[in-house]
C-alpha cells in the first residue's frame, strides 16, 4: 500500500527549527549533540546546520558524539561529510565544534552512573535474565550541561523502535550494558520484537537512561528512502520518541497479503559489511515463507565486520536455540556477537545437535562462497543476480526490495 504521508520541504524544516527549538533554554549551555553514523539515512547536513545556526549563538558550545554503538569509528572527514561541513566551513564557522567518536571499548573514555541490580534485570526481563549490570557510558558527558539527541526513528530488531534513549544506550554506552540489550532482544527473538512500540528491552534503555545526571532533550524524526522527512519531534528522549515511534509505525511497516518463497533484500552502499547488512534480513524476516530464501544482495560488501568479524568467524550465525542449548559452550563471547549471529539467521530450531532455520540466508556479496560455508551461511555469486528479473512476480511468490533495512514488512494478519 503506498504511503499517503507527505514529506516536507527543506523550508518547512527549518521553519520547524525556528518554531519549536526554545532557544532560550541553550542560553550559555555547553550541549553535546549526539547523532547516528553513517548507516542510518537521515538529512543531517540540513539538520545540523539549522540547529547550530540557531543556537550558536547562545549556547556557550557545541560539539558532535557520533553514537557508533560498536560500529567502527569514522575518521573526521567522514563525520563532515556526514554533517554537510565542507572543508571551508570546518576552518570558519565550525572551527569551535568538536567532533567526536564513541569508543564504547575504551574503559578510560568510560564513567559509571548506575547499577541494573538483579531483581530490575530479571523483573525487566521476566526472568529470562537476572544479573546485575554496571551501567556505563561515554565520559564525555561530564563535559556538558545538555545531551542533545538528534537522530531518526525506525522499527529496530532488538529495541522495536530505535532512537531515543537508544542514542545513550547502547549508542554510546559501555560494552556491559551493550551487551545484554542485544542478547536480552535476542532472547525474545527479533520477530517478535521488530515494530514492538513497548519491550523489555526498551524498558532498560529508560531504566538506564534515568540514571543521567545531564539534562537530556532530543530531536527525532521520520524519514523517507530518499533522505526527506515526514515528520519532527522535539521534547525529552521518551516523549519525542513516542510520537515519532507512533508515526514510523505508520510509515515504516509494509502489510504483505502472504508469505514470500523468495526474497531478493538489495542492502543500500551504507550497509558496507555484514554487521550492518544483516538488517537486509531482519526487516524481512517475518514475511519469508517457512524454507524460504532470503538473498542479501550486496555486491560492494567485503566483509563480516572490521571491529568483530574474527569472533563472528567463530560463532558462525546461528538460531537462538543452538546457543541456549549449549551455553556454557558460548556464555563467554560478547552477547552482542551472539545476538547479532541469531538475528541475522533468524529463528528456528535445534533439537538432537540438529539445527534447522526457519529461513536459507544466502549472501551475494564478496564475501567468499568458502567463508559463508563456515560462517553456517549460503553463498551466491553476485554477477548471476539480475535484479530486474525479480521485479513484478509477487503473485509468484517473489519479492524484489530494492533498497532493504529501513523499512519493515509484515503479513497483514500479524
Amino acid at each position: 500500500m503506498e504511503n499517503l504521508h507527505q514529506t516536507l520541504t527543506e523550508q518547512e524544516v527549518i521553519q520547524w527549527f525556528e518554531s519549536n527549538l526554545p532557544v532560550e533554554d541553550y542560553r550559555n549551555k555547553s550541549i553535546l549533540l549526539i547523532v547516528p553514523d553513517a548507516t542510518r539515512t537521515a538529512p543531517l547536513p540540513l539538520l545540523f546546520s539549522t540547529f547550530h545556526r540557531i543556537l550558536s549563538p547562545v549556547a556557550k558550545r557545541i560539539d558532535v558524539l557520533v553514537a557508533l554503538g560498536t560500529h567502527p569509528p569514522m575518521p573526521e572527514k567522514d563525520i563532515c561529510r556526514l554533517l554537510g561541513i565542507s572543508e571551508a566551513a570546518r576552518q570558519s564557522e565550525y572551527r569551535d565544534v568538536g567532533l567526536y567518536n564513541h569508543e564504547w571499548d575504551q574503559p578510560d573514555k568510560l564513567t559509571q552512573i548506575g547499577t541494573l541490580t538483579k531483581e530490575q534485570t530479571s523483573l525487566i526481563s521476566a526472568g529470562l535474565l537476572e544479573m546485575e549490570v554496571p551501567v556505563t557510558i561515554n565520559a564525555r558527558i561530564k563535559d556538558y550541561d545538555i545531551l542533545q539527541i538528534m537522530g531518526p526513528v525506525f522499527p529496530h530488531e532488538v529495541v522495536g523502535f530505535s532512537g531515543g534513549s537508544k542514542y545513550f544506550f547502547p549508542g554510546i554506552s559501555g560494552p556491559d550494558l551493550l551487551n545484554f540489550f542485544h542478547w536480552l532482544g535476542a532472547l525474545i527473538t527479533n520477530v517478535g520484537i521488530i515494530g514492538v512500540k513497548q519491550t523489555p528491552v526498551r524498558d532498560v534503555v529508560n531504566l538506564s537512561a534515568a540514571m543521567i545526571p545531564n539534562e537530556k532533550r532530543c530531536i527525532t524524526f521520520v524519514v523517507a528512502p530518499d533522505s526527506s522527512l515526514y515528520g519532527l519531534f522535539y521534547g525529552s528522549p521518551e516523549v519525542a520518541w513516542e510520537s515519532a515511534a507512533d508515526l514510523s509505525g505508520q510509515i515504516h511497516i509494509k502489510r504483505m497479503p502472504k508469505p514470500f518463497k523468495q526474497v531478493l533484500s538489495c542492502a543500500p552502499l551504507m550497509y558496507d559489511e555484514l554487521w550492518v547488512a544483516g538488517k537486509c534480513m531482519y526487516k524481512l524476516e517475518p514475511v519469508v515463507a517457512d524454507d524460504g530464501e532470503l538473498i542479501i544482495y550486496a555486491p560492494h560488501m567485503k566483509g563480516i565486520s572490521i571491529t568483530h568479524g574474527k569472533l563472528i568467524e567463530q560463532v558462525g550465525y546461528h538460531v537462538r536455540d543452538y546457543f541456549t542449548k549449549q551455553w556454557d559452550q558460548f556464555k563467554d563471547f560478547p552477547w552482542g556477537i551472539l545476538a547479532h549471529s541469531t538475528h541475522v539467521r533468524g529463528t528456528g530450531t535445534f533439537e538432537n545437535g540438529i539445527e534447522r532455520p526457519r529461513v536459507r540466508v544466502t549472501l551475494a556479496s564478496q564475501i567468499p562462497p568458502e567463508l559463508c560455508e563456515k560462517i553456517n551461511l549460503g553463498y551466491r555469486d553476485p554477477d548471476t543476480i539480475d535484479i530486474e528479473s525479480f521485479a513484478n512476480r509477487e503473485e509468484e511468490g517473489i519479492l524484489l526490495v530494492r533498497k532493504a533495512g529501513e523499512h519493515l514488512y509484515r503479513l497483514e494478519d500479524e
